[in-house]
């Protein structure tokens, strides 16, 4: 399909669903007449949010995964519009069998039945980048193998070189355009919908994931089999578990979902304060339970496509946000957001006090199991973009992984309250990392590189000082250069002023031009700059005379 073919079809889904209106009354008065031909159409009666899902669930699968994407961005769109996309459900035919071998024998250099002793040519799942078919290793491992959609990269790029397109429009012509950074939020989804297609990436996500929970009775994440497994093929454990989402399933089983709730909060805080490595699309799709210990259930999560982390700055003053704004201490919430430059150090404290205490006091009326703890990240978000905050994509992949968490949590058990569950483990945390032990452990991480810098620190101290030195003596030397020239300045009142421009030009030729002086020009202290000035200064004046 070419582009044209491609825009004309956006065109016409986005008049069936009227779209215009979403944007009608954000157009400049001067370009407001292009919709009078549009108002012809038969008025909209669902609302805006239904209306943007339907569209984008009829142009496709990569515009359906961008409004998934656009849904984790609470901090620019309406909640009624973002949650209206959290419903999108990526569900694609799948691609004919065939492809799908043709894929796994070229990707592996091998034949179908060298590898497997069984496979299930009907895959088991199909979405818009991949598909995948359960099958048994000749070793005897029961596995499944996920493969790339053929010609699907191509499709990305046309796709979103026409959502570019749109967004730069947006960004030119609306009032809000620049405020909703609709081309930062394409130009993000380019780049996890391109990681999503390379599976050796996610292979090494799922690697790294499972060696974090090894022998954890919280989190299985299933085995990678390396042999299988490249860009276009990924070989993994076949996983047997319970949909998180079936309850009646795991009431059936006698899941403590009470327990298993609170296990997912506690796996959730675990991944971003111990490993600074999370699992970012822990949507219930990717996460199954498992039946053989029911007090205290283990999740399964498949599918380590999109990994957030988050550095060790920014874990340790979330930590001390969060248990801030537990703690109403809004001050400390302010002053946290500008030493940790999420906003410009000239933020006035007072104000940003205030507009946190303006947000966060209504909702803690509330009872405290009532709370969304990730709505209430978003609303302080927002209220901190007000204030030049500049969100970070990891802080966004956060906000997504705890609103799913919190919303299957409660899914579960109804009465979780987050609050309580987080506390004590952000103060736990907060408390080891300033341990001896925790400090040890940080100090040890850069110990290697300490031991490697030792030696040469006599040499550099060394060098340190021969600079400082040659420093002086080049200043003194500078002093003495700019007092003769003063001196001589002061004896030659008789010269012409042709004569004087002459001296200011050379003298100030003879200190610029040497090289070692102008080298250390830079670094001159102030007084320097001043004498030289002044030597300017005086050569200047006596040329007048």
């Amino acid at each position: 399909m070419s582009r044209l073919t491609r825009f004309g079809k956006i065109t016409r889904v986005a008049l069936r669903y009227r779209l215009d209106t979403l944007i009608e009354g954000q157009l400049p008065a001067n370009l407001r007449w292009l919709t009078f031909p549009l108002r012809l159409l038969p008025a909209p009666t669902l609302t805006a949010g239904l209306r943007l899902r339907l569209a984008l669930e009829a142009l496709g699968p990569i515009f359906i995964k961008f409004g998934q994407m656009l849904s984790t961005r609470r901090d620019l769109l309406p909640s009624d519009i973002a949650n209206e996309l959290a419903k999108l459900q990526d569900r694609v035919p799948p691609f004919p069998e065939q492809q799908s071998i043709d894929i796994i024998e070229a990707g592996l250099g091998l034949k179908i039945g060298d590898v497997f002793s069984e496979f299930e040519n009907t895959p088991m799942a199909s979405a818009s980048v991949a598909q995948v078919h359960a099958g048994k290793l000749k070793t005897g491992e029961n596995v499944v193998a996920k493969v790339i959609r053929p010609g699907i990269e191509k499709i990305i790029e046309q796709d979103i070189a026409l959502l570019l397109t749109l967004a730069k429009l947006v960004e030119r012509y609306l009032p809000d355009g620049r405020r909703l950074k609709p081309t930062e939020v394409v130009n993000d989804y380019r780049i996890t919908i391109l990681d999503e297609l390379d599976l050796q990436r996610e292979a090494a996500n799922t690697s790294q994931l499972k060696r974090n929970f090894y022998d954890s009775d919280l989190l299985h994440v299933p085995e990678v089999y390396w042999d299988y497994t490249n860009s276009q093929v990924f070989v993994m454990e076949r996983i047997y578990g319970i949909p998180v989402t079936d309850i009646d399933t795991l009431k059936a089983h006698n899941i403590d979902l009470k327990a298993l709730a609170e296990r997912g909060v506690e796996i959730f805080f675990t991944q971003v304060f111990r490993d600074s490595f999370f699992h970012a699309d822990m949507h219930p799709g990717n996460i199954f339970v498992a039946t053989n210990n029911t007090d205290k259930p283990q999740y399964i999560a498949i599918d380590c496509a999109i990994i957030g982390s988050l550095s060790e700055d920014d874990q340790y003053y979330l930590a001390r946000n969060l248990l801030a704004i537990f703690k109403r201490d809004y001050r400390q919430v302010a002053e946290l957001h500008v030493e940790c430059g999420w906003v410009p150090d000239t933020t006035p404290i007072n104000e940003f006090e205030s507009a946190m205490r303006a947000v966060c006091e209504p909702i803690f009326e509330r009872p405290l199991g009532e709370i969304s703890f990730g709505q209430l990240l978003i609303y302080l978000f927002q209220t901190a973009r007000r204030f030049d905050m500049e969100i970070q994509p990891s802080l966004v992949l956060l906000q997504k992984t705890l609103l799913n968490i919190e919303g299957l949590g409660r899914q579960l058990y109804p009465q979780l309250d987050l609050w309580t569950t987080a506390q004590p483990f952000l103060e736990k945390w907060l408390e080891q990392r300033y341990s001896p032990l925790g400090i040890l452990k940080r100090a040890s991480r850069n110990m290697p590189a300490w031991l490697e810098q030792l030696p040469h620190l006599p040499d550099d101290l060394l060098n340190h000082l021969k600079q400082s030195r040659k420093m002086v003596e080049q200043n003194q030397d500078l002093q003495q250069r700019i007092d003769d020239l003063q001196s001589t300045l002061k004896n030659s009142n008789n010269t012409s002023r042709g004569t004087g421009w002459v001296l200011a030009c050379i003298a100030t030729a003879a200190i610029i031009a040497q090289p070692a002086i102008l080298s250390a020009l830079s670094t001159l202290p102030a007084a320097s700059w001043g004498l030289l000035a002044l030597a300017l200064l005086i050569a200047l004046r006596h040329s007048r005379r």
